[in-house]
Parts: C-alpha cells; sequence; structure tokens
C-alpha cells in the first residue's frame, strides 16, 4: 500500500487562508483548496475535516497573527503609551488606504458572511475583536496614569469607540472612499481623544 504524501500543515493552512481571505467562505469550493494546495481531498479530509475546519484553522491561524501584530504595536516599551496608541492608529489607517484591491481584513469580511449563520465564526471573531478592545484600552490606562489622557476618560468606551471607528476605516475602504479621507480622518480621530 502507498504510504500517504507528507505535508507542511502550516503551509497548507496560509495557502488556505489566501484563498479564503481573497474569495470568501462561499466563494471558495474543495476543489479551489485541492488545486491551491496541491493536496488530494482525502488528504485534506483527513487533516482538516472538511472545508469549514480548514477554514477555522485558516481564520485563527489570520488572527493569530493579527493579534500579535496589534499587540507588538500597543506594547512598544520604546514608546511612551499615549504614543503607542497613535501609531496603533495611523498603521492601521495606513494600512487600510493602502489596500488598493480592496482585500480588506479575513476577520472582518469572515464575520460580515458568516458571523450571523456560523457560531464558530462568531465566536473566533467576538474573540478576537475583545482581544482588540482589551489591548487598546490597556494602552488607554497606561497613558492616563502617564497624564496623557484625561483620567476622567472611561477607557473600555474609549478603547470600543477607537476599535469601532478603525473597522469603519475597513467598511469606507470597501465602498471606495479615498485613502487620503481615510488617513484625514484618522488624524481627527487623534485629535478628539481627550489628553490629560
Amino acid at each position: 500500500m502507498p504510504r500517504p504524501r507528507e505535508f507542511d500543515h502550516h503551509d497548507v493552512v496560509a495557502t488556505a487562508r489566501d484563498h479564503f481571505w481573497t474569495h470568501g467562505y462561499a466563494g471558495t469550493s474543495v476543489g479551489n483548496l485541492v488545486e491551491a494546495t496541491g493536496l488530494g481531498k482525502g488528504s485534506l479530509y483527513g487533516a482538516f475535516g472538511d472545508k469549514h475546519g480548514l477554514f477555522l484553522r485558516a481564520l485563527e491561524d489570520y488572527i493569530g497573527t493579527m493579534i500579535e501584530s496589534i499587540q507588538d504595536q500597543l506594547r512598544d516599551p520604546a514608546r511612551s503609551a499615549y504614543d503607542r496608541l497613535v501609531r496603533h492608529l495611523r498603521t492601521q489607517a495606513r494600512s487600510v488606504a493602502a489596500d488598493r484591491d480592496r482585500r480588506g481584513c479575513m476577520l472582518a469580511k469572515s464575520a460580515a458572511e458568516l458571523g450571523a449563520t456560523d457560531e464558530a465564526t462568531e465566536r473566533a471573531a467576538e474573540r478576537a475583536y475583545a482581544i482588540w478592545e482589551a489591548e487598546i484600552a490597556a494602552c488607554i490606562r497606561q497613558a492616563q496614569r502617564d497624564g496623557a489622557i484625561d483620567s476622567g476618560a472611561d477607557p473600555h468606551a474609549l478603547a470600543t469607540a477607537l476599535l469601532s471607528f478603525l473597522r469603519g476605516l475597513e467598511a469606507l475602504n470597501k465602498g471606495g472612499a479615498r485613502p487620503a479621507d481615510l488617513i484625514a480622518a484618522t488624524e481627527q480621530i487623534i485629535v478628539l481623544i481627550p489628553r490629560g
């Protein structure tokens, strides 16, 4: 009996992630995944269960990378908390504005496509956004301790407002907003953060 071909799970997940990210869940067939990864259906099913299982692995991979980047930006010990927060907002805005193909964020796309109908996707998105909001809130609390943000501001509410703004930039970009307008809006949001 021939031995099953070995493959790198990480590479398969990365390839699937890019396909789901570009085409969405419904727009990606098992045939697309077989072609993109070079694996047979049996190997895909054996390793990941089914298309949905592979999608969830790909989404978790994307979320892990995204959260790591957010934490790197908001926890950078070389900068003050306020500077980290401002840098994070600007970095996110530049990333969205530079997305000329409007591929967008895989998390946002997946939540929009499946969040209302797929409990696992909804949980993954809810968890990711909770972590992102908590990271922003922690940075705000540190900036309040430093005296850079008004101590009377509610860190959770302000973090949720900033996260809502960042997710709104994504939606505006998908709708054709000019990159310069997205950057200008971000600078205006920075001005509106209550200073200490």
